[in-house]
């Protein structure tokens, strides 16, 4: 018999409602699929409720090939402490060493991973976490609750500085210290650690998934809080070397707590951002797949014989300026009518077609996607040259010359000349600047118009809370709204979809009146990989779970 739950406790009364509303079509099943787990149903028990048929499961290694490698194309970052990570590509050679309590699937559930189960109070402030069982570290050590507890203390130091998981943990934080609060974690036995929150939080488990909540050993901080110095993990691999913008090797740990990876070694190959060069890659036998394959290479990948995965996301890029840059020592950002201005200027349907040839969906200037349970939709803003003139003039800054920044890549530099274009032919003074990666990355929040890449998150009080609440860790338009901030909160402690739109809606109204962002499209990802690699479908949030991956000599019949 299935289990309904992770530990056959009684259906979390959320669930009822979730399911009516999935039945009413007021919820997608994908919604109701990662919501629906996040509260302690079984994977399985979501996918019978959602009427998803069950098949052979996608997320089952294939047997193990003793001598095989796997070469990956993508940008090789380098990092020390995983909560201070804040590009994907760190979290997936880091997640080779390192892994999650809870895994997101790309059949869009929550699954526990170092944790065996969890149970979520009725009204979301109390967490029981149990991990699983025979989990040892690659020295090891067994991992033990007081493990755990140590990973989640750390996570709530907002003394940090960059700790995005002091956002993510905001529930568990005493405001006065900035600490993890005495009564937030109780150490029930060996295996079970009890959170109490200060207010609910829907998001907490969704969390637990994401790159910056890899788990490290206890020792972590007392070493030098350096994974790549100090490599201990739980992970199926060891990270064997790491040259940032060349390569990374990631070698079979033999002990792995969940068996024997298929690939003897998984190796990363920085190859700039050219994707002429990912196909010549391809050719020349260098490379077995690509991280991402860019929108305007698609069609080139196909012809090359290679299977391609693709998902809608709610993966996307944000245009923004930020309001505390300054600029000849004025903030020219400050002041609404210039971010409004920008935006009244910019046509997001000519943007996904330019900047990402059409491969998505365009979006609404906020950052709350339909794939998102509390989405709420709002009118597709419309070009008005006119409009974008007359606040530019009014706001004092119709002389000020503008540049706007993007890394020098592929699509979000044409996304970013696609925006420049347009604002530029309202008349407003833009101008355009590609910016080496590196650089770019070293004050992505730092710039004062540019663009930036945003990954998926199941809830959107994930991103909310991450980048635009007053005190987010990424807040990277500088955006300090009280009123805000307030509605952020509510928003994550609400159960209830319904009520959680409200509240949404209304964050989404405050956002487009501000001008926060420009943000132009949802993006569908693509990826290709040569016959006979498997495990590798493109996630949603552009992850990658080494333990899943294979190849075999004869070809596969789908890209799984």
């Amino acid at each position: 018999m299935t289990r309904k739950t992770l530990t056959d406790a009684p259906m979390h009364p959320a669930i009822v409602g979730l399911r009516q509303q999935l039945d009413r079509g007021q919820l997608s099943r994908r919604e109701f699929l990662a919501y629906a787990t996040s509260l302690g149903a079984t994977s399985a028990a979501a996918l019978g409720m959602a009427g998803v048929p069950q098949v052979a499961s996608a997320q089952e290694p294939a047997p193990l090939l003793e001598t095989e490698v796997l070469n990956c194309q993508m940008r090789v970052l380098s990092f020390t402490d995983p909560r201070l990570m804040d590009w994907p590509e760190q979290g997936n050679i880091a997640r080779g060493l390192c892994e999650n309590l809870v895994r997101w699937r790309t059949d869009h559930t929550f699954e526990p991973w170092l944790l065996e189960a969890w149970e979520v109070s009725e009204d979301a402030r109390t967490y029981t976490l149990i991990l699983r069982d025979g989990v040892t570290w690659s020295n090891g050590d067994p991992v033990t609750a007081s493990d755990i507890a140590y990973n989640f203390t750390r996570w709530c130091n907002r003394g940090v500085s960059g700790n995005s998981m002091a956002n993510r943990m905001s529930a568990l934080i005493d405001n006065s210290t900035g600490q993890l609060a005495d009564t937030a974690i109780e150490i029930v036995d060996n295996r079970t650690i009890r959170l109490s929150l200060s207010r609910p939080d829907v998001a907490l488990i969704a969390s637990l998934s994401d790159y910056p909540a890899l788990v490290v050993h206890p020792t972590f901080d007392e070493s030098g809080a350096d994974l790549l110095a100090n490599p201990i993990g739980t992970g199926p691999y060891m990270i064997d070397s790491l040259v940032e913008g060349t390569r990374a090797v990631l070698t079979r740990r033999e002990d792995w707590w969940g068996g024997t990876p298929a690939l003897a070694q998984i190796t990363y190959l920085d190859l700039g951002t050219d994707p002429a060069v990912f196909a010549r890659a391809f050719q020349d036998d260098t490379i077995d797949m690509v991280h991402e394959t860019s929108a305007t290479y698609i069609e080139t990948f196909d012809v090359m014989d290679l299977f391609r995965s693709e998902v809608d996301t709610s993966a996307t890029l944000v245009c923004r300026a930020n309001r505390n840059y300054e600029q000849d020592g004025v903030k020219i950002f400050a002041d609404p009518r210039v971010r409004r201005a920008l935006a009244a200027a910019v046509d997001n349907r000519i943007v996904l077609e330019l900047g990402y040839a059409n491969h998505g969906h365009v979006a609404e200037n906020h950052p709350v996607a339909p794939r998102h349970p509390e989405y709420v939709a709002k009118p597709i803003p419309e070009r008005d040259a006119k409009a974008a003139r007359a606040l530019m003039a009014a706001s004092g800054q119709w002389a000020t010359a503008f540049e706007l920044v993007t890394v020098d890549d592929d699509w979000s530099a044409a996304s970013g000349d696609a925006l420049a274009v347009q604002m530029r032919d309202a008349d407003l003074k833009v101008s355009r600047r590609r910016m080496h990666g590196q650089e770019f990355r070293s004050r992505w929040k730092e710039h004062g118009l540019s663009c930036t890449q945003w990954n998926a998150r199941p809830l959107a009080v994930q991103i909310l809370n991450l980048a635009y609440k007053s005190d987010s860790v990424w807040n990277e338009c500088g955006i300090a709204n009280t009123e805000l901030d307030g509605l952020i909160e509510e928003a994550s402690g609400l159960t209830n979809i319904e009520s959680r739109r409200l509240v949404i809606s209304r964050i989404e109204d405050i956002l487009i009146e501000d001008g926060a962002v420009i943000l132009p499209y949802w993006r569908r990802l693509y990826r290709h990989m040569r016959r006979g690699i498997g495990g590798t479908v493109m996630h949603q949030a552009l992850e990658h779970h080494h333990d899943l991956w294979f190849r075999t000599a004869l070809p596969v019949t789908a890209p799984e």
